[in-house]
């Protein structure tokens, strides 16, 4: 352990950290609220510590790709050089679209990482922020990916053994349901409070198609999410590295990858995944 951290109160250590690396998401755990932790050069920052506190982003000007690693002029898709972009299974079609994907079959564009990723089991989900709607994930990201979304409340649908299945009921609920959340009302706070989304669940069960319905899930637990938020904007101002290369202000919260800064101004830390960064606090 560090000595100056091992004798150093909390507060202190935290006025003076300075880390620099290349961003990845946040990792976050459940608990009242969402504990979020960012690695960074080789450190982890509990980022909940981090709020009501002055901090400060900077860009170093470097963007490397999340899959190779080489040098990028541009990030496509939250993380990829272009080669990676055309070309990796990380942005497969599939990814987007689970009803393409070939994993079953043996096909893919890198068959061990498709049996690795997608030849495993998935959940239809049902998720609520400022409205209802259906998504699919590998069983192992439940609950990353309901917060990842910024959800506050979320149940299973249906429980597939691969993701080509779970993609083939989400279609069918996506006639019903969004698959989309609105990003600006989800870091608004404003919640869809008068769905029942176990009645949801329900009534949706009817479009499975009877071919599938055997997947349906009988787990009915409900899950309710609180992030560490102390004020949440009226309005939205998006900020990116690649028109501000150095953010500061003070964190007031965070919320699915976003830092929620004062004055409505909200920085994404996944969309910027491979910008080689630091962040300090300043005051």
């Amino acid at each position: 352990m560090n000595i100056f951290a091992y004798f150093c109160p909390l507060k202190l250590i935290y006025d003076y950290m300075k880390y620099t690396g290349n961003l990845v998401k946040m990792r976050s755990q459940l608990g009242q609220p969402i504990q979020y932790e960012l690695q960074l050069g080789g450190e982890n920052i509990v980022m909940n510590h981090l709020i009501e506190k002055k901090i400060q982003l900077s860009f170093e000007g470097v963007i490397n790709c999340k899959v190779c690693g080489r040098v990028t002029k541009k990030s496509f898709a939250q993380g990829f050089c272009y080669p990676c972009f055309k070309n990796a299974p990380q942005n497969s079609p599939c990814i987007i679209r689970p009803e393409l994907c070939e994993a079953h079959l043996g096909k893919g564009r890198d068959v061990e990482w498709e049996q690795k990723h997608h030849l495993q089991p998935h959940i239809v989900y049902l998720a609520i922020s400022s409205g209802l709607k259906v998504g699919v994930t590998r069983q192992d990201q439940i609950p990353t990916r309901w917060i990842d979304q910024g959800a506050w409340k979320a149940i299973r649908f249906a429980e597939t053994p691969h993701r080509n299945f779970a993609g083939q009921i989400e279609v069918a609920l996506k006639t019903q349901v969004s698959d989309k959340t609105n990003w600006q009302r989800m870091l608004k706070n404003i919640l869809a409070t008068d769905i029942n989304i176990l009645a949801k669940k329900q009534e949706l069960k009817a479009f499975i198609p009877k071919d599938l319905q055997q997947f349906y899930s009988s787990n009915d637990e409900i899950t309710e999410l609180q992030y560490p938020v102390t004020n949440y904007p009226q309005k939205i101002k998006s900020l990116s590295f690649d028109k501000t290369p150095t953010i500061s202000g003070i964190l007031r919260g965070i919320k699915g990858q976003y830092l929620i800064l004062g004055g409505g101004q909200v920085f994404n830390i996944r969309k910027h995944t491979g910008y080689l960064a630091n962040i300090s606090v300043i005051s």
